[in-house]
Order: structure tokens, then sequence, then C-alpha cells
């Protein structure tokens, strides 16, 4: 369904009076210093409705789309990652693969719960031998009765410590075609024989990320997302409905960093004064506020295309893949860019640009790295190779 723009507005205003009660500057420091946040802020978010806000009315939610949504994670993110990233794990690694993929039965008892704020995934996809190449999963599902016996490991499972369920990828059959014999299974984060390792990192702080061990942990065979008739369907499933926007979630964190960029930036200018002047009357510092306005403009403008396409049902993986290569690669440039405006107010730890330069640096290799977009674009459009 669609929305007005007054509607819209005051979505985006119940976000940022939010932000001011849950969020303050101070907490948001807190947890990127101490790489953790309480779990409990997704009821906070749920109660104003924005973790069902994809969610049809049916099943507790706004019934809107994922325009919305994906203006809801850039409104976060342009005050902390860290609570976008916990907001993602509820309407995206949840509630978008139950609502897309989901069975009848996994969308009748799951979907409330994420409405409620009450239900996180973690992605468990990459393992120690397999980053984009996910047909090479080597983590093992094998049926035994009505369970479902897994084996092997998984990495950078953020918030696995704090979701419900690892939403995990898993070979569930032989290796004699890479794109066949691929499940995915839902496993309780409290199921025996999980444990788990946290792995420090430099940016992105607060949802932490986990390395996740299965070792003979057992599930119900019903815990196949879309019920157990996707049992070794799973290629269709990565390649179906959630891909595009999937693409266009990390797009819409990394641009919300950029506006925090480019606002700081930009007060700053205006207060600091060197020889004898603000530094926003320096030519070069007007320069490089007008190259990072400009910048930002058209990540905005590309991430507007791409979900336009998608609202009218064309084809949109060329342009989905262009806008996660040009906005993750032009964001760094952007946050890098104001960071050298403020100096070594920039660089110093208790500023939030420090903070920005360390979170976006990760852009271009988290959620299908650039490197992965170029590939895509190149065989999307038919480039021959050799």
């Amino acid at each position: 369904m669609g929305i007005s723009v007054e509607e819209f507005a005051m979505i985006q205003d119940s976000v940022d009076r939010l932000l001011d009660d849950i969020a303050p500057v101070g907490e948001v420091e807190r947890w990127d210093r101490e790489d953790s946040l309480p779990r409990a802020l997704v009821e906070r978010m749920a109660g104003v409705g924005l973790c069902g806000i994809a969610i049809p009315a049916e099943f507790g939610g706004l019934g809107l789309g994922d325009r919305e949504t994906l203006a809801v994670i850039r409104r976060i993110a342009r005050r902390s990652t860290a609570l976008a990233s916990l907001y993602i794990a509820s309407v995206s690694y949840a509630g978008a693969n139950i609502l897309h993929l989901g069975s009848a039965a996994q969308k009748a008892a799951l979907l409330p719960l994420v409405a409620e704020g009450k239900l996180l995934f973690a992605l468990g996809l990459s393992e120690p031998n397999v980053g984009a190449d996910l047909a090479s999963v080597e983590t093992r599902a094998e049926l035994d009765g009505e369970e479902i016996v897994i084996n092997g490991a998984k990495r950078w499972c953020t918030g696995a410590d704090y979701s419900d369920y690892i939403y995990a990828l898993v070979r569930s059959g032989g290796v004699e075609n890479r794109r066949r014999n691929l499940s995915f299974v839902l496993v309780p984060t409290d199921s025996p024989g999980i444990s788990m390792t946290k792995v420090e990192t430099m940016g992105m702080r607060g949802p932490s990320t986990n390395d996740v061990r299965f070792d003979d942990v057992r599930v119900p065979r019903d815990n196949v997302m879309g019920g157990f008739a996707m049992w070794n369907r799973a290629w269709e499933q990565l390649a179906g409905p959630t891909l595009e926007i999937e693409k266009l979630q990390p797009v819409a964190m990394a641009i919300g960093i950029g506006e925090a960029a480019v606002e700081e930036a930009w007060a700053y200018s205006q207060e600091r004064v060197q020889f004898g002047t603000r530094i926003c009357g320096h030519q070069s510092v007007r320069h490089m506020l007008a190259e990072v306005q400009t910048s930002l403009q058209a990540c905005k403008l590309m991430l507007d295309h791409s979900l336009d396409l998608i609202d009218r049902g064309e084809a949109s993986s060329v342009q989905t893949s262009m806008t996660k290569l040009f906005v993750a690669d032009g964001v760094v440039e952007i946050v890098l860019k104001c960071q050298r405006i403020l100096g070594a107010y920039g660089y110093a730890q208790g500023f939030a640009m420090e903070r920005l330069v360390r979170d976006a640096l990760v852009l271009p290799i988290f959620g299908g790295s650039s490197a992965i977009q170029k590939g895509n674009i190149a065989n999307l459009l038919k480039l021959h190779k050799g």
C-alpha cells in the first residue's frame, strides 16, 4: 500500500523523537565503547510500530513497504549504526525473510512476534572457509527421523548472542551440484550444542560479532525455512524476492552514516575559527563541503531509482548492485573528507566523527562486497569473459 508525504514525515518525526529518548549521544558512545547494547531497545522501537512497519495488518503490523523500512533504517543509522543493526535483525533478517519465504504456519507463529519486537534473527551464512561463495557452505545438516542434526561453524554472525534464532544456510545433501542440496534452517540460539566466541571489530560496534559452532545440534524438521517442502531448495530462496532489498539495507545504513558525517562537518565548519574567520569561509573547506553534499545527493538518488524499479516490478538486479557499489564506496569517501574538515577532532576518540569513520570502513565489505557487486554488474550486463 502507498503512503502520503505527510504520513511519511510523521513516521520520520516519530523515529527522531524515539531516538532522542532511547539513543542520546552518551548512550551511543557507550554502546560503541563496550561493544554491546540492550536488546530491550527493539521492544521500544516496536512500541511505536517500527518493527511491524512492513508486516501485514493481519499479523499485527502496519502493512507498509520496503521504501518505508529503508527510510527508518537510514534515520536510525544517522544516530547509531548499532541501533540500526539491532533494528535490521528484527525487520529484515527475521521479518522480511519470514514474510517472503516462510510457510503459512511460520508466518502465523512468528510474524506477530516480529511486530512486537520479540523476535530477532542472526544471519548464519559465512563460514571460516566460505565468504561470498555461499554455494560452497560446509556446515552439514542430516535428517534423523523428525529432527535435523547440524554440525559445523558459522562466522560473522552479528548479534547471535542476543538473537532468538540463527538463520543458517547448511549443506543438506551431496556436493555434486553446488547449488543444490542447500537448506535454510532456523536454529534456536539456546539449543544444546551451540557455542559462541565473540570477535572484536574496529567499527559497527554494539551488536557484537560472533563465531558460532554447531556440535550435534538438533532442531525439528519443521524449522526449515518455508517448511520441510523447501529442504534442499535454499538456492531458490537466496535468489528470491528478498535478494534485491537485502542489497539495499546496507545502502540505507550507509546513507545514514553519510548524513551524520556531513551534518557534523557542516556544523563544525561554521563554529571553528582559524586565521580570524570561520573555516566555512575558506575556499578549500567550502569546496569539500560542496563535494560531500553533492555525493550524498547522488547516493540518495541511486537508492530512490532502485526502489522505483522494484516498486514497478521491473528488472532491478543491475541497478541494486550498482547502488550498493556506488553508495558503499562513495560514503567512505564522504566520511573521510568530513573527517579532514574536523582535523584532529575528527581523529580523536569521544567525537562522533571518529566512530563514523570506523563504521564506514566496513561498508564496501559487508552485505555483498564491492568486488562482488562489480562482478555481478559485469555478468548481468553480459560482458564477455574472454
